[in-house]
Order: C-alpha cells, then sequence, then structure tokens
C-alpha cells in the first residue's frame, strides 16, 4: 500500500469515518506529529517516566500505559524468547559460606547450606541460532531450588543497563533488533533511539567495550543490575546488589578474534561450557554481595536505586560459591523451557524500588505465561523443590493434583492460613504520585570512570569497535549528539572518537558543553 500524505491520511480517515469502516494504512514521515497513544486510541500523557509513588518510591500497578507496553512487548513472538533467545544451561549448587542472618532470613544464605541450582547463559537481542560471538550483553540467569520456594537472579555479565525505567524497555529493544522492513539489525535505529536516552552512554561504553564479547560463559562474571532488599526477621531491610565472580578468570575477545571464531564456530561458547563439564573441569563463580543501608541512599551524588550505576566505594563481601557440574539431558525439556522471573523471591529477599526492576517483576513472568504456558512453574525444570499449596489452579497442561472442595481463602474448612512473619518489609511514603525522571541523573561520568580504568589497548579496541558502527549512521545530527556525550564523559573519548570519523572535534566540545550530567 502506497505511503499517504499527512493531508490525504486526514481526507481517508474522514471518509471511511463517514461509512462506518475502519482500515489500516502505513502514514509519511510528515504524519509522525500525530500523538502518541495506547492500543485503545488513548492518548499517551509521558512515553518516558513510569508512574511512581512519589520521587524514590515504587512504580504503581495502576499505570496503564507501563503495563500495556509490557503486555504487548511481552507478547511479540511465538514460542522464542523475545530477549535471551540464544542460551545455553547447566546444573549445579551453591554453597553459602558466611554468616548474613543479621541481614536477610533467607536460608538459601544460611552458612553451610546447600543449594541446587540451574544456570542459563545467554546472548541476548538476536534468535536462538544466532552466533555466540556477537556483540552483545550475555545473560546470567540463576535458579536456586531452594528449602523456602525458587529464587531466581536474573542478570547480566554486565554490572548495569541501557536504560533506567522499563517503560523504555519495548522501545529500546525494538530499536536494537532487526528493523521491521528488512530483518536487518541497523545502526541508524540504534543510535536514533541513543541519541534520545543519554544514559544509556555508561552501558554503551562498557558493551563496545572488549567486555561485549566474553570469550566464553566459563570466563565472565555476573552481576544482579539491580538492587535487591535482604529483610532480617525482624523486617528491618538493607539494599544488597549481587556480583558472580568467575574463578575461572575473566577474558574477553577483540573483534578481530570474535571473527576469526565465528568463521568455524557459532556455537564456540555453548560447546566450551558442556566440554569443561563433560570432562569435570566443573566452572565455579564465588557470589559477592554490595550493602547499602537505607539511610545511605541519599549520601550519593547519584540515585543507588538507578540501574545504570554502580557502587563505587562499596565494599564486596563474599558469601558463597557456586559449582556447575551437570550437563541437561535434554536441551529442550531444561534450557529452553527453563522460566527465570525476578518476581520469583522468597522469604528475606524483596525488589527493590529501582523502576527497571520494578518493571522486570512483572514482565518476566507474564511473558512465561505465554512463551511456556499457564503452568510453567509445573515443569520439571521450574518446580519448587517444596509443596506447591496455592489456589490458583486449571488452564493449559495443569499437571498439578490439586484435590478438595476449597479452593480459596479466607475459610473455615480451610488449613491454608496466612502467615504474618512473612508481610513485606514496610517502605515509608511521602509526596504525590507522579511521571517525572529521577532527579540525580549522573548521565555520563561513571561512563568516563570507566574508559579511564582500560588500558590503553582496551581503550583503542572500545574507539574502533564505536567509531566502526557511528560510522554507519546516516545523520549527522545523530552521529554528533551520540559523540557529545562520550565527550561529555571523557573528552580524551570524544576526541578519539571524532578523530576516528573524521568530525571537528571543537564542535562536538561545543556541544558537549550544554550537557548537564
Amino acid at each position: 500500500m502506497k505511503h499517504l500524505s499527512i493531508q490525504s491520511a486526514k481526507a481517508c480517515m474522514k471518509h471511511l469515518a463517514a461509512g462506518g469502516l475502519a482500515a489500516t494504512f502505513t502514514l509519511s514521515q510528515a504524519a509522525w506529529a500525530a500523538p502518541l497513544t495506547r492500543d485503545n486510541g488513548a492518548p499517551v500523557g509521558d512515553n518516558q517516566n513510569s508512574q511512581t509513588a512519589g520521587e524514590h518510591g515504587p512504580v504503581l500497578l495502576q499505570d496503564i500505559h507501563l503495563i500495556q507496553k509490557l503486555q504487548r512487548f511481552d507478547r511479540e513472538r511465538v514460542p522464542e524468547r523475545v530477549v535471551h533467545a540464544r542460551g545455553t544451561g547447566a546444573h549445579g549448587v551453591f554453597e553459602a559460606t558466611e554468616d548474613v542472618s543479621g541481614l536477610t532470613r533467607a536460608k538459601v544464605f544460611a552458612k553451610g547450606a546447600q543449594t541446587p541450582v540451574f544456570v542459563r547463559f545467554s546472548t541476548v537481542i538476536h534468535g536462538s541460532h544466532s552466533p555466540e560471538t556477537a556483540r552483545d550483553p550475555r545473560g546470567f540467569a540463576t535458579k536456586f531450588y531452594t528449602s523456602e520456594g525458587n529464587w531466581d537472579l536474573v542478570g547480566n555479565n554486565l554490572p548495569v543497563f541501557f536504560i533506567r525505567d522499563a517503560i523504555k524497555f519495548p522501545d529500546m529493544v525494538h530499536s536494537l533488533k532487526p528493523a521491521p522492513d528488512t530483518n536487518i539489525q541497523d545502526a541508524n535505529r540504534v543510535f536514533d533511539f541513543f541519541s534520545n536516552v543519554p544514559e544509556a552512554t555508561h552501558m554503551l561504553t562498557r558493551v563496545y567495550s572488549d567486555y561485549g564479547i566474553p570469550k566464553s560463559y566459563r570466563l565472565m562474571d555476573g552481576n544482579s543490575v539491580h538492587a535487591y532488599k535482604w529483610v532480617n526477621t525482624a523486617g528491618q531491610y538493607t539494599y544488597v546488589k549481587f556480583h558472580w565472580k568467575s574463578l575461572q578468570g575473566e577474558q574477553n575477545l577483540s573483534e578481530k578474534e570474535a571473527e576469526a571464531i565465528q568463521a568455524k564456530d557459532f556455537n564456540h561458547a555453548t560447546r566450551d561450557l558442556i566440554d569443561a563439564i563433560k570432562r569435570q573441569d566443573f566452572p565455579k563463580w564465588d557470589l559477592y554481595v554490595q550493602v547499602l543501608k537505607p539511610e545511605q541512599l541519599g549520601q550519593f551524588d547519584f540515585d543507588p536505586l538507578d540501574a545504570t550505576k554502580v557502587w563505587h566505594g562499596v565494599p564486596e563481601r563474599k558469601i558463597g560459591t557456586m559449582t556447575l557440574n551437570r550437563n541437561p539431558d535434554n536441551v529442550f525439556q531444561d534450557t529452553e523451557q527453563s522460566a527465570f522471573a525476578p518476581s520469583n523471591l522468597v522469604p528475606g529477599i524483596e525488589p527493590s524500588e529501582d523502576r527497571l526492576l520494578q518493571g522486570r517483576v512483572f514482565s518476566y513472568a507474564d511473558t512465561q505465561l505465554h512463551r511456556v504456558g499457564t503452568n510453567a512453574l509445573q515443569l520439571p525444570i521450574n518446580q519448587p523443590r517444596v509443596p506447591v499449596r496455592s489456589n490458583n489452579q486449571d488452564g493449559a497442561l495443569n499437571s498439578g493434583k490439586r484435590t478438595g472442595t476449597v479452593n480459596y481463602q479466607p475459610s473455615r474448612m480451610s488449613d491454608l492460613p496466612d502467615q504474618a512473619e512473612f508481610k513485606s518489609s514496610k517502605l515509608p511514603l511521602a509526596g504525590a504520585t507522579q511521571q517525572a525522571r529521577i532527579a540525580k541523573t549522573l548521565n555520563f561520568r561513571q561512563a568516563g570512570e570507566f574508559y579511564r580504568s582500560l588500558s590503553a589497548n582496551d581503550q583503542k579496541n572500545l574507539i574502533a569497535n564505536l567509531s566502526g558502527d557511528l560510522a554507519k549512521v546516516v545523520s549527522p545530527e545523530t552521529r554528533d549528539i551520540m559523540l557529545s556525550y562520550f565527550y561529555k564523559a571523557d573528552a580524551n573519548y570524544g576526541k578519539a572518537l571524532a578523530k576516528a570519523l573524521k568530525v571537528d572535534a571543537a564542535a562536538i566540545e561545543q556541544r558537549a558543553s550544554q550537557l548537564a550530567e
């Protein structure tokens, strides 16, 4: 169908409306001035910020635009995962080694406790048969089969993320995915989006460094990215970030090394993990945590619950070790049917008010219901190792053994009482509901700190990798906005990119001077 001008589109709509008809058509670029709407046609008031309970409070379920975006995004692919489609997994055990009972009641962390685990490693953007040499964050998802139910720690190899608010997540992934009209990933689309998202500067710097292509899954760290809450038996909470440190060490690939491997084997990371476990060279990771008290959050010049930030200066504490020691007997039944969700929590672990995490708590569980099915948690790989006594029932492929007449609560005939000791912790709130960005954005500084932490050779590779993709951007305005972000992070970083792209560094410096952290 031909593209319509904005005038002809309006005329067409008027004509069709008069006849009581409906039509689908595409609009020219001029038509994009029309307002953004929800699926019911209602205009959107703010597509950049989720509704929150005050400046520091959690995201509200009443934000129907956020919920609809996530619901529709979760259902875009059938049945492959929308993101993290390419992956491999292994079984193992986690052993807690430190006493942290004063901080959390979670029994998985009781000193000496051994908990079975299943871990799924993955790339993020491309499909299930894409090369494992792609420049992409790596997923690091761990399912703990604890004595109190399943806990899923769903993270990445990199410690930060591109965005800080879940309302941007579908748009971000759309920009990174292959274009809908060509099915080819396009740097013009990627940087068109990120030129409007300065908070991504830190993550982009990490992704375009050699850390963007780990040598193998065994040779990379894992991070929760988000802060969670640890809650003790008194109901007191602290904020905590998790960090898996590879005991095999961290090793990455340069662009040329990745190309050489991809020419021979696009399954190299999966093969490496399977072969290591077969020869009983079991990979291990130590689990470390950083902990902050609630009153410490305000002491930083950035928001510690912002997923684009790391907690520099906050000490790490080792709390346990994980060993992967068994390959799946059936990859589909274990690795592909495994369903991870940040909402799978146990007593003593709660989500923080991180706006990106708040959206993931809903989105991940929701997409599993769509992708795997209503009763995904009844599959052996996802099934808790403790009895499940829930009034949720029926649905496709239900293999549960629910019996009896009472499928509701409260009931005088039921033996499923509430247990007050497991109530959620209490978060003090003040202010009004709002849709606004966080106050302390600090979009660029940590990107500069990471750049300066790299060796000269790693900086050289980063410049080559990033300038290589920026050179594909047709719009000089988009390119120069991106360059100004990197210049704001570090002047030498910006100058090196400008030189590689043959762009006037003085003009980029002028743009950067207009930016605020």
